[in-house]
Parts: C-alpha cells; sequence; structure tokens
C-alpha cells in the first residue's frame, strides 16, 4: 500500500520560510519522480515543484520566483520543499504526489499517487 505523508505546514507570517516534507512508503521511492502542488480555497490545484528520480532535474512554477527549493533523499525516502520570502498569496493546502512518468511534468494528471495534503497559512 502505497503512502505519501506530508508534514510541515502551519501557520507563519509573511517573509518567514517553511520546509514541507513528504514520506513515502511502499513504493520504490528512487524510481519515482516527485511533485508539490497546492489548493488554496475555490481555486484548483496547482502544481509547485518537481524534481526527478535522481534529483538532477527540477521544474519550478513561474510563481515561485526564486522562493522555493525542492529536493528529494532517495536514502530517507523523503521529497522536501523549502519555502522562502512567504506571501499571503502562499495559503494553501500543499500535496506530495509520485509520478512513474518518463519525464518529470507539472501536469496532475501525470501522478499517480498522492498525499493527504498539509495546510501553510501565512499572515500578513
Amino acid at each position: 500500500q502505497v503512502q505519501l505523508v506530508e508534514s510541515g505546514g502551519g501557520l507563519v507570517q509573511a517573509g518567514d520560510s517553511l520546509r514541507l516534507s513528504c514520506a513515502a512508503s511502499g513504493l520504490t521511492f528512487s524510481t519515482y519522480h516527485f511533485g508539490w502542488f497546492r489548493q488554496a480555497p475555490g481555486k484548483e490545484r496547482e502544481f509547485v515543484a518537481a524534481i526527478s528520480w535522481s534529483g538532477s532535474i527540477t521544474k519550478y512554477a513561474d510563481f515561485v520566483k526564486g522562493r522555493f527549493t525542492i529536493s528529494r533523499d532517495n536514502t530517507e525516502n523523503t521529497a522536501t520543499l523549502h519555502m522562502n520570502s512567504l506571501e499571503p498569496e502562499d495559503t494553501a493546502v500543499y500535496y506530495c504526489a509520485a509520478s512513474r512518468r518518463a519525464f518529470i511534468s507539472d501536469a496532475a494528471v501525470w501522478y499517480n499517487y498522492w498525499g493527504q495534503g498539509t495546510q501553510v497559512t501565512v499572515s500578513s
């Protein structure tokens, strides 16, 4: 049974940082690309960042603007999203997802497994 468990969300002020973690089990972690998506109230789920199975290729949404960094540890079966300079517009539920597609993608449809999400709230 595949499980992706996100952690690290919380309530912070604008300009603060957070580190989100995704702990994966039930799959061969190093053979999956990982992505982070987010969904704000009343909005569609949107792509945030993705990292290839080896960690050598990353992809970011334009709104990240160099503030976020995605990484992974294939020995610990974890994927991490470091978020700096948070803005109120970053408030959302953040989801971790795993993909077996040949290439990393920013499209949710290509992700096979999803976590339950972790809430990030940024106050102004």
